[in-house]
């Protein structure tokens, strides 16, 4: 690229510069053709850099380019003497004439498509991961911008590419930065004003972001925590507080808020990312603001928020705003906004991979720029390599599969004037256990295996043939290997959902297993047929064998969930399960105007 017809390097995105290597899913930096290119296998040595304009030795008149000359500097020869042509110099080839083929082939132009930063579905989490995959591709400085902090042994170690991924993302009410003065409560030490449990499945088809109120009623553990001068320190639990104290209050730090989530979930996370204020407004403005609808107008002198009803694109200020309305939306409280940051979310999604902004090297720079410096990452996830590597395994959902949820709650009893929530418990634990065996919320069709034919083939006997009804059904359930409480509350959905009422809890199994089954004998094969129906039970996990004798001395068959168990009322042979209506779902695809 010579400096005269292309312009200055210092002009030149140096995005523009990354390509992608179809043959190894990597970037690769290319330059311009014109720069020079050694053609002299070995080390290379450095030379001038045409693309600044650098002065060529021996061209004291400032000639641009290796090998420029003028009459001034070329050799006086002697009178008579045949000048030999001057030697030729190596640089990048011409373009042959036409018809001619040159020696070279000119490199294959890559389109517009493949410089691609890769899109990551962990933008949901104010997009830090899609920034960060992008940083990693051309901006080694945005290391610096990263702050981490320890997770004091409270995630799972980190994730793993291998299996289902479970990320803590937690947006505070800390005041920092210019502008922000008119947000959160004053003096706040940064609570977890905003938390979501993102799930991403083993198989990456699906993932579940599940939103948790800030003023849900739980209880915080004794927090091992390291302090800002590398001192560690046990922070006492509290009981019956709000979910939000978690992180601020007392010194607590985001592996305190962590902790919590695993005491209320029963599901560890991996890794955990924070953001404050600015993250919303600076990522908006690098993509040029998201697309949201309103469906009536909103005056909220509280968040600040003031747009009439219908469609708009909002940015910065705007967008900060959008977010943190509540008075003016639904019933005005922390779940309505909860379902505006949804809306929020989804729509920064779809705006970060649309073709506009993927095709951005220049959008996606400001974007890696702005993530990097609004976010804070635990120490397991400290670096752009290891951002770029989660960022990969997020970047294969799709956003029709990415379900937005709820925790179940409802109003504090104990209060009378209603201020706080606590956990709907069965609906709750429905959702809690459908992440824990990573069921997804939506419906993901998939290619049926050929090995899944075969056994469905050899064991198609056992489900084929006459079926009792619900109420002739005799069976106990043990608990061999599920989370704690599992046979009760199956037993309670096979009563009251199924009509299974001849069944009892065994409580647990002798010994932990791996897969559910179903121990029958002979005689019981129609009504293990009909139970295998009701829980989606597969006949390689029904086991003819010996019934046994319950308290009424009446023949009972045995069913023992394993590790596989999906949660109750979930089938076990099910990809995907019907959600509580309490946990409020819609997926990232859908544009929903709030009300």
């Amino acid at each position: 690229m010579d400096a005269q017809g292309r312009g200055r390097a210092e002009d030149i995105d140096p995005a523009d510069q990354w390509v992608l290597n179809p043959d190894t899913g990597e970037y690769e930096l290319r330059l311009p053709a014109s720069a020079p290119q050694s053609t002299v296998p070995g080390p290379r040595t450095a030379v001038p850099d045409v693309t600044r304009g650098s002065r060529g030795r021996g061209a004291p008149g400032g000639s641009r380019g290796r090998g420029a000359q003028t009459s001034a500097s070329a050799p006086a020869t002697a009178p008579g003497r045949e000048v030999p042509p001057p030697r030729r110099r190596r640089t990048a080839p011409e373009e042959p004439p036409p018809g001619r083929r040159g020696r070279r082939r000119p490199a294959k132009t890559k389109s517009k498509g493949k410089k691609v930063l890769l899109w990551t579905g962990g933008t949901m989490a104010f997009v830090v991961l899609a920034a960060g995959t992008a940083g990693y591709l051309y901006l080694e400085h945005l290391n610096d911008n990263i702050k981490s902090v320890s997770d004091d042994g409270a995630s799972t170690g980190g994730f793993q590419k291998d299996k289902a991924i479970n990320i803590l993302l937690i947006g505070t009410d800390k005041r920092t930065g210019d502008g922000n003065e008119g947000y959160g409560d004053t003096g706040s030490a940064g609570h977890a004003d905003t938390t979501i449990l993102l799930h991403v499945a083993k198989d990456r088809s699906n993932a579940t972001a599940l939103s948790i109120p800030r003023d849900l009623i739980v209880d915080i553990p004794d927090c091992p925590t390291t302090q800002e001068d590398g001192t560690k320190k046990v922070i006492p639990g509290s009981t019956g507080v709000r979910f939000n104290t978690s992180l601020g209050q007392s010194g607590r730090t985001p592996s305190c808020t962590m902790r919590t989530v695993t005491e209320l979930t029963g599901i560890t996370p991996d890794n955990f990312m924070v953001a404050d204020f600015n993250a919303v407004k600076t990522l908006t403005t690098a993509v040029d603001g998201v697309e949201v609808c309103l469906a009536k107008d909103i005056d909220d002198p509280d968040s600040h928020l003031d747009l009439p009803a219908g469609e708009h694109t909002i940015e910065g200020e705007d967008a900060l705003a959008f977010v943190r309305t509540r008075h003016s939306v639904g019933f005005g409280g922390d779940l309505s906004r909860i379902e505006i940051q949804q809306q929020f979310l989804g729509a920064l999604m779809r705006k970060l991979k649309s073709n506009d902004t993927l095709t951005s090297p220049s959008k996606m720079v400001k974007l890696a720029e702005a993530a990097t410096e609004a976010l804070t990452v635990d120490s397991k996830l400290d670096s752009i390599g290891k951002l770029k590597d989660l960022g990969l395994e997020l970047g294969k959902l799709n956003t029709k599969n990415l379900t937005f949820a709820t925790v179940p709650v409802r109003d504090n009893p104990a209060e009378k004037v209603k201020a706080t929530v606590v956990l709907q418990e069965e609906p709750a634990q429905q959702v809690f256990d459908m992440i824990r065996s990573d069921v997804s919320f939506t419906e993901v069709k998939k290619k049926e295996k050929e090995e899944d034919k075969k056994e469905a083939a050899a064991v198609a006997a056992r489900l084929e043939g006459e079926k009792s009804e619900p109420s002739e059904i005799r069976v106990r359930v043990l608990n061999g290997g599920a989370p704690d409480g599992s046979a009760q509350r199956e037993l309670l959905y096979l009563q009251t959902e199924a009509g299974v009422d001849k069944s009892e809890n065994a409580g647990d199994a002798p010994e932990d297993i791996a897969k559910t089954t179903l121990e029958y004998a002979p005689d019981q094969a129609a009504q293990a047929r009909a139970l295998a129906e009701i829980l989606g039970l597969s006949g390689a996990a029904m086991k003819p064998g010996e019934s046994v004798t319950n308290a009424q001395g009446l023949p009972t068959m045995t069913l023992t969930l394993g590790k596989d168990f999906k949660g109750a009322g979930v089938k076990l042979d099910a990809t995907s399960a019907k959600t509580p209506e309490e946990a409020r779902q819609k997926t990232a695809d859908k544009v929903e105007c709030a009300k």
